[in-house]
């Protein structure tokens, strides 16, 4: 799913409780991750939800899973897993991930909590693809 498409998705939704059902089926449908690979080393800081996050990257693309013990933080990830997985280091750069964010609805209905944590996703997912962001 590209960006738009992802955007697209969202703006079907009149009202936010929608909005929220479509995250937390986008978590339901993110293949769970191996147990072996839920370690400290893969955990993300700043979530108050169990958070797992992995890289691996070939030929330049970075590939992302994710996994969480939260639905809705899991929905938050599958959304990250559509924005960034595959691309190179520069196209994960240059997703400006504030501008989708408000697009999609999202900056005025998450808490501060959960958006803290989805943040925090992201800036693992760009440390990732460049270790000296």
């Amino acid at each position: 799913m590209t960006t738009q498409e992802l955007i697209e998705n969202f703006a079907l939704f009149d009202q936010w409780e929608d909005r929220y059902r479509y995250i937390i089926d986008l978590g339901k449908k993110l293949p769970p991750l191996p147990q072996e690979q839920r370690t400290v080393e893969n955990k993300v800081q700043g979530c108050v939800s169990q958070v797992w996050l992995t890289h691996t990257e070939e030929n330049g693309r970075h590939k992302f899973q994710a996994d969480s013990d939260a639905f809705i933080v899991k929905g938050l990830a599958s959304i990250l897993i559509h924005l960034y997985n595959n691309k190179t280091a520069e196209e994960i750069q240059a997703i400006n991930i504030e501008e989708v964010f408000a697009q999609i609805g999202l900056s005025e209905h998450l808490s501060p909590t959960r958006r803290n944590g989805f943040f925090s996703m992201v800036q693992k997912i760009q440390t990732f693809a460049n270790p000296i962001y």
